[in-house]
């Protein structure tokens, strides 16, 4: 059982820069507690009387779960008796040169509290966090991706097909269509699962160091040392985030990824969608670092902490090593 209560599912937002101290930017830190990151900067604009769409985050942190982050608010002054809620609590105020803007993050660390767990459940859990932490996550996407229901992924691909009309708001477009790509990315990295190549890189892979996030293709001729490489951690192949500007392989992961597409897609034409995504390169794996456990027999639960990369999802983690449900709540909160 997780997020039987918001502390359950403490998530700190890692920058990948610090504020330089000046700028036309505000800079907060903000813890939130049962918020989603539109509420939080919902309540920044009201505030401040900035646009929302003036208002920078690098990423979307939780609602049921306790979450800091950075936000970005082009004011000079940032008054200093601002009230955003008992929610919420300000912890740092910097300021910057330039907007905080998606993707701006290096990755989030996670401490997490699961309930239920027997103590035999608990070794085999942090046994298995351990091996993660060796040869890295299959990075599938989580239910987060695909709305409440879990049917948005469909409602989508019906969408892109021309079978049903999408949403009028355009930002709500935006989240179907990354809904499409993340089911296709998922059907890709099953496939590579199932017959045996996630772990390794193939000639024509399109593949990303997890160092330095450098991308290359993988010539014929150097397919063996990358293979040798993704077996090592160091890299990983990458899949699709579909659209009409994303980079293709060659050779046979390009042929597998075609026949996923127009699958989903016949002709596999996605050049009217290209405002709601371009398209782009998602590793197939991603490490898993900073593993911690600690179980707590006499409350039947075990605490994981772990550090992420930005784009990774802590629950494609526990999926790996458990079966796990969240607490129910009042869905009509």
């Amino acid at each position: 059982m997780i997020r039987t209560e918001p502390e359950d599912f403490v998530v700190d937002e890692v920058p990948a820069y610090a504020p330089c101290g000046t700028g036309p930017h505000a800079y907060l830190l903000v813890e939130k507690r049962g918020l989603t990151t539109f509420d939080l900067v919902r309540r920044l604009a009201a505030a401040t009387g900035v646009p929302r769409d003036a208002i920078g985050t690098a990423g979307l942190k939780d609602r049921h779960a306790v979450t800091t982050q950075w936000v970005s608010v082009p004011l000079d002054p940032m008054p200093s008796d601002l009230d955003l809620g008992p929610e919420t609590r300000i912890l740092e105020v910097s300021r910057h040169t330039n907007k905080l803007k998606t993707g701006h993050l290096r990755g989030n660390r996670f401490r997490l509290r699961l309930r239920e767990v027997s103590a035999a459940a608990a070794e085999i859990i942090a046994a298995g966090l351990t091996r993660l932490s060796r040869q890295g996550v299959p990075n599938a996407f989580g239910p987060q991706r695909f709305g409440r229901d879990g049917d948005l992924g469909a409602l989508a691909t019906a969408w892109v097909r021309g079978e049903r009309r999408p949403p009028k708001d355009r930002r709500q477009r935006r989240l179907w269509f990354s809904s499409f790509q993340a089911t296709l990315f998922n059907s890709v990295l099953a496939d590579r699962r199932r017959d045996g190549t996630l772990d390794t890189a193939l000639a024509g892979d399109l593949v990303k160091k997890h160092d330095t996030g450098g991308m290359f293709l993988v010539a014929d001729e150097d397919a063996a040392d990358a293979a040798a490489r993704a077996r090592a951690g160091v890299l990983s192949a990458t899949g699709p985030m579909f659209g009409a500007k994303m980079r293709w392989p060659e050779g046979a992961p390009a042929a597998h990824e075609r026949r996923v597409l127009e699958a989903a897609v016949p002709g596999g034409d996605l050049a009217p969608f290209k405002r709601y995504g371009e398209g782009t390169r998602r590793p197939l794996r991603f490490p898993l670092t900073e593993v911690e456990t600690l179980a707590e027999p006499e409350r039947g639960a075990l605490l994981v902490a772990f550090m992420l990369p930005k784009g990774a999802y802590a629950t494609t983690v526990l999926s790996e090593v458990c079966m796990w449900r969240e607490a129910p709540r009042d869905r009509s909160c």
